[in-house]
């Protein structure tokens, strides 16, 4: 079965957190959470702001990502419809509740100096579209009901993806698993194909991934940095 429940934060790398903080809140009235040392991670923040009570979007910034460009059509798409590398996020979509709310927040941001695109009806979705500092691309959306597989995986664009019809059902219907009480070992770093965590030092990622799940589970401090005050 799938236990996954939906999103808990989405990381995003900013150079200026102060800047994200001001947007995210002032001009989508977001409440911050959580600013604090990243844990485990040298000279890094870690901010939190609050989309409901079980899910944030995230900020991590350290002196060192000013100096990385941002490059349009590569680190960043800039908009809804343009491209940026693979495996790179190229908008994001928030939820809001009906068509109301949605007005109700085009006005927020446009009384706030902010350019809105839309409302646009996608049929499955209705949604509109702004900027975010640091060329993030985003979106607002909300669905009447859940999309339904049936009348939106368009058969074309399944064969030019190169799905066979085995695969469209294994893909509409993953197959459940039974969990093993977390007895299932580590696979061996070297032969499994993966994906696998990129951008460590040399060696880094093979010694950590090598750390019993006992000894990682509490490896680093997680009180947070202000005592609660009885």
């Amino acid at each position: 079965m799938n236990k996954i429940e939906g999103l808990h934060h989405l990381g995003i790398c900013t150079a200026d957190m102060k800047a994200q903080i001001e947007f995210f809140t002032d001009k989508l009235g977001m409440e911050l959470q959580a600013l604090y040392w990243m844990h485990g991670v040298e000279d890094t923040w870690h901010g939190f702001l609050r989309l409901n009570d079980e899910s944030s979007v995230a900020f991590v910034c350290n002196p060192k990502i000013q100096n990385i460009p941002r490059v349009l059509g590569e680190s960043h798409a800039g908009n809804p419809g343009a491209n940026c590398a693979g495996g790179a996020m190229q908008h994001v979509a928030f939820k809001v509740k009906n068509h109301e709310e949605l007005l109700a927040m085009r006005e927020r941001l446009r009384s706030k100096g902010v350019p809105v695109m839309g409302p646009l009806e996608h049929g499955m979705c209705c949604s509109i579209y702004f900027a975010g500092p640091e060329d993030l691309s985003l979106e607002l959306s909300y669905s009447l009901e859940p999309i339904d597989q049936n009348l939106w995986i368009d058969p074309e664009v399944v064969a030019l993806a190169g799905i066979s019809d085995a695969e469209l059902q294994r893909y509409k219907q993953p197959a459940s698993y039974q969990d093993q009480g977390g007895e299932v070992p580590q696979p061996d770093i070297a032969g499994t194909p993966g994906p696998h965590m990129s951008n460590y030092p040399e060696g880094v990622y093979e010694k950590v991934m090598q750390i019993p799940d006992a000894v990682m589970l509490n490896s680093i401090p997680s009180d947070p940095p202000v005592k609660a005050q009885n």
